[in-house]
């Protein structure tokens, strides 16, 4: 997978994304990060990317020629076809199902704004989506490039060590949360690990995890609930997670 990616600082991205997961699949050839910089393609002595926006207010906005320039640059680089994304708050909120389908693309080509943004004209014209990666502010968008480009190098097969991690982790296929996860020592001043993780019976543990990862979604996102397509077994072992969570009834007896 070739990614192009354009922006005001390109290393910005390039060297974080030497390390880790990316780095990895970089290293195996799974992905290829390409970076621009629009001021390679600006006219003038100052290679001037930006001007005031017109109607007033404060900030930059950057100019058209600079971006559309580089973005001609970078498709004419390689020959496969290449949607254009834009880094934006006002972009359709990135989620896993929309990582997925991006990470299968042979090639993208990735804009990223500084300032008050880009010229919408240079938007409608060049740009084919653009992602969001939350509700806030950022300076530019780089650290929602770098965001999307982990999430997507590490689908690549053969990018992570361990084939199952990626099907596993947060926000699979199924739209919950994670379930909780141990590691030694079994008995800690903070608590002791769940009995049931060591127990070896493999059914029993993928039950309790099915339970936890509903459980925690409920608890913390129950938007994701309403959008998830949850079995009659799942509904039941939400029931449980809630009833053990409620405890036993007032005035009720212990365990026997």
């Amino acid at each position: 997978m070739r990614i192009d990616l354009i922006s005001l600082f390109p290393e910005f991205v390039t060297q974080l994304a030497a390390h880790g997961v990316v780095g990895r699949a970089g290293e195996r050839g799974l992905i290829d990060i390409h970076g621009w910089n629009p001021r390679d393609h600006a006219e003038g002595n100052y290679r001037r990317v930006d001007d005031r926006p017109f109607g007033g207010g404060p900030g930059m906005v950057m100019l058209i020629e600079p971006l559309q320039a580089t973005i001609a640059a970078a498709r004419a680089d390689d020959p496969r076809p290449a949607q254009v994304l834009y880094l934006s708050p006002q972009g359709r909120r990135l989620d896993q199902a929309r990582v997925r389908a991006l990470a299968a693309e042979s090639r993208l080509i990735l804009l990223c704004g500084r300032y008050e943004g880009v010229d919408e004209r240079l938007l409608r014209a060049e740009v084919d989506e653009e992602l969001s990666i939350g509700d806030y502010v950022l300076s530019g968008g780089e650290p929602a490039a770098l965001v999307l480009i982990d999430a997507m190098a590490r689908l690549q097969e053969g990018a992570l060590n361990d084939a199952q991690s990626a099907e596993q982790d947060s926000f699979g296929e199924d739209g919950l949360l994670d379930c909780p996860h141990y590691t030694r020592p079994v008995e800690h001043p903070l608590g002791s690990v769940p009995e049931v993780l060591l127990s070896g019976n493999h059914a029993q543990i993928a039950r309790w995890r099915r339970m936890q990862a509903l459980g925690r979604t409920w608890q913390r996102r129950p938007d994701l609930l309403d959008m998830a397509a949850l079995s009659k077994r799942d509904k039941a072992l939400l029931a449980e997670f809630q009833a053990l969570q409620a405890g036993p009834a007032p005035g009720g007896g212990g365990e026997a």
